[in-house]
């Protein structure tokens, strides 16, 4: 039995190959294979055979109750570098840290030391830092105007980057607004420089960026659909939704826009207020001086219903009422008009009442 106090005495190291993760305690634990102690041949060692190895966490991970990251984030494939805790009966291995490199072949899956799996290394003659830390080695240029949700695909299916056109800007929808109005999507502000960008990629392909380049600063963050979000380096912050999106708040919402705001909507819209029927949950809208309020239909009816209640409409000033088709009303009560001043009605082709009993009362009237 090695000595409990084996640290102490003589470190064994090890540099070894991630073979298999399906860590059937769910500690995130792998198996290594370690180069100088297993064989490649895996009919002779095969990857089942392998010691579980488990890992050091930062110390922003406590590695209890499922408080900080967990669990650990290594692939097959991964190169690892560690020490045997046991001493020279290396049987329980303890991962300190990766080891990227510069890959240089594809998995060979029936030989140890690669990932069994065939999927990892994703592209080989290049280093393993993620491709959006290092724009300038790898693509020859500092502005990728396209969308990253499609760089990141490429990236997944080892699609080399030469064959992606990363000089050109993408021309983003143009999505129209009432009155001819226009607005599209900005520009992707990503001027990454190497080492400023740091980047988290998982293995489906969501994507986070700290981007700490001088005058290109940015935070992105994206799920593998596309459907993402970016702040840029002055603070903008562009939303891409490539589904459906649910907002439920259980208490108050505030929103103030100190400049424009346009909303273009495909589909329908409703609004429905004071759902629990309270006193006093009134839908206001108030305009400040100087500005219109516009409704256009261009093809369709305007529709004001009250089930239980009053219309009520009070003009400051003059109330205009232009009519292209017929006017018709059906007053099933009385109506009643009071004009302070005088009343004048028109009409081209004659007036005919029908009813009951018609009353017309003021001070001059003239019926001719």
């Amino acid at each position: 039995m090695a000595s409990s106090n084996i640290l102490s005495e003589q470190f064994y190291s090890f540099t070894g190959v991630v073979e298999d993760r399906k860590d059937p305690q769910q500690l995130g634990r792998y198996r290594v294979r370690v180069l100088g102690i297993h064989t490649d041949d895996k009919k002779v060692l095969p990857t089942a055979d392998l010691p579980w190895a488990q890992c050091i966490l930062p110390v922003t991970s406590p590695g209890i109750s499922g408080l900080g990251h967990s669990p650990s984030f290594l692939v097959e494939g991964s190169w690892v570098f560690g020490y045997m805790r046991d001493g020279a009966t290396c049987q329980e291995p303890v991962i300190i840290g990766s080891i990227p490199g510069h890959p240089i072949e594809y998995a060979v899956t029936g030989k140890g030391f690669y990932d069994p799996n065939g999927i990892y290394p994703g592209y080989i003659n290049e280093p393993d830092t993620n491709r959006l830390a290092v724009p300038d080695k790898i693509f020859g240029c500092t502005h990728l105007h396209f969308l990253q949700r499609e760089l990141s695909q490429l990236f997944n299916m080892g699609i080399p980057t030469a064959d992606f056109n990363t000089t050109t800007n993408a021309q983003f929808q143009v999505i129209p607004a009432s009155d001819g109005d226009t607005w599209a999507q900005p520009e992707i502000p990503y001027k990454a420089e190497y080492p400023y960008n740091h980047v988290f990629q998982s293995e489906a392909g969501h994507i986070s960026e700290w981007d700490d380049t001088e005058g290109a600063e940015r935070i992105y963050q994206s799920h593998f659909t596309g459907t993402s979000y970016e702040i840029g380096p002055v603070g903008t912050i562009t939303v891409l939704n490539k589904n459906e999106k649910y907002e439920i708040t259980s208490s108050n919402q505030y929103h103030s826009i100190g400049g424009h705001s346009d909303t273009t909507i495909d589909g329908r819209h409703k609004i429905y207020i004071n759902k629990s029927g309270m006193l006093g949950n009134n839908y206001d809208i108030q305009i400040g001086p100087n500005a219109n309020v516009n409704i256009q239909v261009d093809k369709g009816n305007i529709n004001v219903v009250t089930v239980d209640g009053n219309i009520n409409v009070n003009s400051g000033g003059d109330y205009n009422l232009r009519v292209k088709g017929n006017y018709n009303s059906l007053i099933e009560g009385a109506k009643i008009e009071t004009i302070h001043k005088f009343k004048t009605s028109n009409t081209t082709l004659g007036v005919i009442h029908r009813g009951a009993w018609v009353k017309v009362q003021g001070a001059i009237i003239d019926l001719n």
